[in-house]
């Protein structure tokens, strides 16, 4: 029972997250959305960091789980107070659904402090679009499999972020033969650390490809290294492969579920 119960707290935890980040994606402009996915990559370090502190406090680990879902549970308050986290209204527009998209779309202009001459336009160009009162069209995801390219994208970066993600926990079985329990986790948030800020220097600047070409590339190499020439390497060499190999594969697995996100139509994302 225990066991189901927390499979199904992972499952809801996984199901949070993914919806965080597409609400999160489609309620900025398109030129800020990786820096405020970097934004909140930091935030989630900052998470990692604070959980060992929590977890000394609460001492036992029904206690430590009591207080993460008692912080969790602080999120059901959007069900009731909307206002709190609005629907995507890209989503709205896109599935027609345009009464619900001129609310959003007005609440969010009085939050941010527009006049009333902007909330007028906005208000007469979706009275246009509701000329003959469209029906909400909803859209599934195996639509994407009738179109040529975005489906072979999303096939490959959805490889690239599983291999990313998999292959991190190798790496992070070479750091406990050479560091300490504790230092082995610090030395692992600080490479996805320095992973988000790479990704914040580099993917506006280079591209969102190039950048996520390098890194596969360096975590193949140290991959490849680790697996061939362990034993006859210093371990200073393999711990810095290892260091390095962390972070790669973390800004492989990041950039490559935010590149299908910028790939993927929004009524699908």
């Amino acid at each position: 029972m225990v066991l189901v119960a927390r499979m199904l707290f992972g499952a809801a935890l996984a199901g949070a997250f993914l919806s965080l980040y597409v609400a999160r994606l489609e309620q900025c402009d398109p030129p800020h959305r990786l820096e405020v996915t970097m934004v909140a990559g930091f935030f989630w370090i900052a998470g990692e960091l604070l959980l060992p502190g929590l977890a000394v406090l609460c001492r036992d680990w029904r206690v430590l789980q009591g207080a993460v879902t008692m912080i969790l549970a602080l999120l059901a308050a959007c069900w009731w107070c909307p206002a709190l986290l609005l629907e995507s209204p890209r989503w709205l527009l896109a599935t027609q659904q345009l009464e619900r998209a001129r609310k959003t779309l007005q609440a969010l202009a009085e939050s941010s402090g527009r006049g009333a001459d902007d909330q007028g336009s906005l208000v007469a160009e979706l009275e246009m679009l509701a000329e003959g009162s469209p029906q909400p069209r909803y859209h599934a995801v195996c639509e994407i499999f009738s179109t040529r390219v975005i489906w072979k994208n999303s096939v490959i970066l959805g490889f690239t972020a599983f291999i990313g993600s998999g292959i991190r926990h190798c790496f992070t079985r070479n750091l406990a033969p050479h560091l300490p329990r504790f230092s082995s986790y610090l030395a692992l948030v600080g490479a996805e650390a320095v992973a988000c800020l790479f990704l914040c220097l580099t993917a506006e600047r280079f591209g969102r490809r190039a950048v996520l070409l390098l890194c596969t590339v360096l975590t193949g190499i140290s991959s490849l290294l680790l697996l061939a020439l362990t034993q006859y390497l210093l371990d200073l060499i393999v711990l810095t492969l290892s260091v390095v190999g962390i972070t790669a594969s973390h800004a492989v697995t990041m950039l490559s579920i935010f590149f299908a996100s910028e790939v993927l139509p929004t009524v699908v994302r």
